[in-house]
């Protein structure tokens, strides 16, 4: 109410603090549209001040908080247009610090359109600024969206790094702390490292780190990192097999996303809790979230997203018997990581045309086989265990389908031990009962 009343009376300085403040109290609140109003009035304010140095600053700052106001409702071209005004601003006036900081968000702009390569050079940038400047918490937070893009390319042994010395600096009172930020980003950190660890097979460890993580959601109530943290444990679990486990927290985490109105995370919590209706046999539920999931990241260009997506809807095609259709998805799965570099991505949708190849003419091996052995090549390269026991798997099911009983034995035996290793019993009972046929002919 003062923000308005100072607006309507032309008294420009207070409109700008009330309305800042106005716009500080809704984000806190998750009221993100509110907030975007409430900046846009305290930056028509800012207009009506004298030019000086403290008001460009100002202006910086409006639209970085006003540019997290914006994300949450995926409206990516008013957010990099605010991005680039704030950008300009900051060099002009040669603030490390500023620029440091737009740099930053300029590097999550980029990741969730699929340029990684831009995402890192935007998120080095900020590095050398860091350094520089001697800015701790800057560097931190360069790491964790330097973790991000790694992990995007699937190069998760790096992302490991990245993210853990993002961890290891926010610690104490720093990892309650949201540095203007949607989320904690201690909280966010932790649970791209328990992914990253799940795709590596090091579940306990993965484990450990999302649990710490929702501690520090938990005690700060703050929403988006509530639902960062329960996706991230979840998909670890997912990655295990442990459905019972992994379902209750990726609907938590989606409850979350529409409870708190946030379109721009939709998709990335849909990819996984689709998976995870798919592993649990639920098409019929998967489907529908799945496809409007795809529909969303087309219409806020989120690029990286929709691969996520189509591999999971490819996968629930599939189990649906609507093979043609699986091939489609998987087949733009695998374009989009080829175009993006997600390396990741890539060797999931290459096991996927595999899985789909086996089920439409088991007897015609040989593009089935190639496609697991690209997907096994490709996971062998990127440490991904977990994947290389579902091709060795695949491999052999089809050699055994095929009358190969030795390389079916081999192959199925490989996939045997390394589900023991991982605890990844879900697909222990089939595998084993397969194993066990081959024995006996």
């Amino acid at each position: 109410r003062l923000a308005q009343h100072a607006l309507r009376g032309e008294v420009w300085d207070k409109a700008l603090t009330y309305g800042r403040q106005a716009g500080d109290k809704a984000r806190t609140r998750s009221a993100y549209r509110e907030a975007v109003g409430y900046f846009e009035q305290a930056l028509a304010a800012l207009e009506h001040l004298p030019d000086s140095r403290t008001t460009a600053e100002q202006a910086i700052d409006l639209r970085l908080a006003l540019r997290s106001a914006l994300r949450p409702s995926g409206d990516s071209g008013r957010s990099l247009a605010v991005l680039r005004e704030a950008e300009t601003l900051a060099e002009a006036l040669n603030d490390h610090r500023r620029l440091g900081q737009v740099s930053l968000i300029l590097s999550r702009h980029f990741y969730e359109r699929g340029a990684h390569d831009q995402t890192i050079a935007a998120a080095q940038r900020v590095l050398a600024l860091a350094t520089a400047d001697g800015d701790v918490v800057l560097h931190a937070l360069a790491n964790r969206y330097l973790g991000g893009a790694y992990h995007a390319q699937g190069d998760y042994r790096r992302a490991i790094d990245s993210l853990g010395q993002t961890v290891a600096t926010l610690d104490g009172a720093r990892r309650y702390e949201r540095f203007g930020l949607v989320g904690l980003p201690a909280v966010m950190s932790r649970a791209y490292l328990a992914v990253c660890y799940a795709e590596l097979g090091r579940f306990p460890d993965g484990r450990v780190l999302g649990n710490e993580g929702l501690q520090i959601a938990e005690a700060v109530e703050n929403r988006v990192s509530l639902m960062f943290a329960y996706d991230g444990i979840g998909l670890l679990s997912l990655r295990q097999g442990d459905l019972s486990r992994a379902l209750p927290l990726l609907e938590r985490a989606m409850s979350l996303c529409q409870e708190a109105d946030l379109p721009v995370f939709f998709p990335w919590m849909a990819a996984a809790l689709g998976a995870a209706y798919t592993l649990g046999r639920r098409v019929a539920d998967a489907v529908p979230l799945l496809t409007r999931a795809i529909e969303q990241t087309i219409a806020m260009d989120m690029m990286y997203f929709q691969g996520l997506c189509s591999l999971s809807l490819g996968e629930a095609q599939m189990l649906a018997g609507r093979l043609g259709e699986a091939h489609i998805l998987a087949e733009r799965t695998l374009a989009l990581a080829h175009a993006h570099q997600e390396r990741g991505n890539e060797a999931y949708a290459l096991r996927l045309l595999g899985d789909i190849a086996a089920r439409h003419d088991p007897s015609e091996n040989e593009p089935t086989e190639s496609y697991y052995r690209a997907a096994l090549a490709l996971a062998e390269a990127l440490g991904m265990r977990p994947l290389q026991a579902h091709c060795q798997r695949g491999l052999g099911m089809l050699y055994g389908q095929t009358g190969q009983r030795q390389q079916a034995r081999t192959a199925l035996a490989t996939a045997v031990e390394m589900y023991h290793a991982m605890a990844m019993t879900f697909w222990l009972p089939e595998t084993e009962a397969t194993l066990a046929r081959m024995g006996d002919a």
